[in-house]
Parts: structure tokens; sequence; C-alpha cells
């Protein structure tokens, strides 16, 4: 097997390359907002039409080496595929292999044990009041998996699925967060602002005073007013890609 190593000079002859370069910027911002873990957890996006082909990062490797040219291309229903010399991690293959052949809408997967998403993940209530205008824009919209069964292999990422039919956020309880989205830029401005939201929600609750919950009409009101706001993950998404071109850029070799 003849393996192509990808320069900054020829990086972009590879398929897919601005999807590539979108989704190695999340990994990069990943660690400069604190979002990872040792060499765990995974990013994936779909790049075919039905969702089944996806880029993922490759097994081992950390989240601030990641570029476009050492992703890898799965096929969601290539039987194979852990058979490969590069095969990806078997959680991710378990977890995001399973959401791209089954859930439709989940084109951009983010997967992450950032600190108060997973402390809101190991309460036994672990949703998120909207305590303020960040929690609000969730209000509704999560759905908390309290049926943990271990680590995200494949009869895990299967029953995972089932949950994520008609929300596109998972607390993952005693586990962590899953954002899902249209498109990178989607996905990583929801779990900025989730992780920002769950961590004024934990301090909050560090004081012991009673909390402030919004009404659910204006909850429900300012959530809407969220989704309707436009090009805000855009535009927040394409100021991350441009610190980095001036910063970080082999992210685009």
């Amino acid at each position: 097997m003849t393996v192509k190593v990808f320069t900054k000079s020829n990086a972009a002859d590879l398929d897919h390359y601005q999807q590539r370069c979108e989704l190695a910027c999340a990994f990069r911002w990943a660690v400069r907002h604190d979002f990872h873990e040792s060499v765990a957890n995974h990013f994936s996006l779909a790049v075919s039409d039905d969702g089944s082909q996806f880029l993922i990062n490759p097994n081992g490797r950390h989240f601030s080496r990641i570029t476009a040219s050492n992703l890898l291309l799965l096929d969601a229903n290539d039987p194979d595929t852990m058979k490969r010399p590069d095969a990806p991690d078997p959680s991710a293959w378990g977890l995001h292999g399973s959401l791209h052949r089954n859930v439709p809408h989940a084109r951009c997967i983010l997967h992450v044990h950032s600190t108060y998403a997973t402390v809101l993940a190991s309460l036994e209530d672990s949703l998120m009041p909207a305590v303020d205008q960040n929690s609000a824009r969730f209000f509704n919209r999560v759905v908390v998996d309290e049926g943990f069964g271990g680590m995200a292999f494949q009869e895990e990422g299967e029953r995972i699925c089932n949950l994520m039919q008609d929300k596109r956020i998972m607390i993952m309880g005693n586990h962590g967060l899953m954002v899902t989205a249209a498109s990178v830029a989607q996905a990583y401005d929801d779990i900025y602002y989730f992780e920002r939201a769950a961590k004024n929600y934990v301090k909050a609750l560090m004081t012991q005073k009673p909390l402030r919950v919004l009404p659910d009409e204006i909850a429900e009101k300012t959530a809407q007013q969220w989704e309707n706001y436009k090009n805000g993950p855009e535009n927040h998404f394409s100021e991350l890609m441009a610190i980095l071109d001036e910063t970080e850029a082999d992210y685009r070799s």
C-alpha cells in the first residue's frame, strides 16, 4: 500500500480539502479552549450526500497535531474498516460510525469530556436549567442519556443513535458531551457556548444560593432568538480560522 505524504504545497490536492481544514481547525481550538483530553475523544464530518462517508481524527493523535491531511476518510457502511492499517480508535468507529450510518442530520459530530459539561453529566439531574442567556440557548434542545453502558464501542454507539433522532445535542450521562450539527461552524459554536453555560451553572450551584430560573416562555423565546441570530456561528468560526492562519497555519497542511 502506497501512502502519499501531503505537505503544505500539495495538501490542497486532497479531496474535501476545505472540509478537512475546517475540522482540523476545530481540533486545534478544542486544545486552546481546553476541551480536549489526552489523545481521546473524536470529531467527525460527513462529506458524502448520504452522510455515510466521513472524516475523523486518526487513532492516538493529539488534537494539537491534527492537520487537514492526516484526517481519515471512512465509510460508515464498510465492514472492513477496523481491518485497515490506519484503523480508527474502536470507540471512534463505534460511536461516530453508528451515527453517520443511522442519523442523517448528524453531519458534524463533536464529542468531548470538557470539564463543566462532564460535571453536569455526573449529576443525578443532568439537565441544565435556563439561568442565563447562554443556558437558555439550549432550552428543550438537549437529550440526556441516562443509560451509560460502558465505553462507546459498537453496541453503545447503536444504542445512542436511538436517542438522537430528534435532538442534536446530548449530555452523555456519566460520560461527557456530544454535539451534532449541519456544519463544523455550528457544531463548534454549540460546544463552545454549552461549555460556557455549564461553567456558569456549576459555579452558580457552588454559591449554594437560590437560582433565578427563567420562565419557560422566556427561555424558549431566547432559544429561538439564538437560532435566528444571523451568521453567528459562521462569523465565530471564520475568526477562529483567521487566528490559526496567523499563528498555527500548519493545520492546513
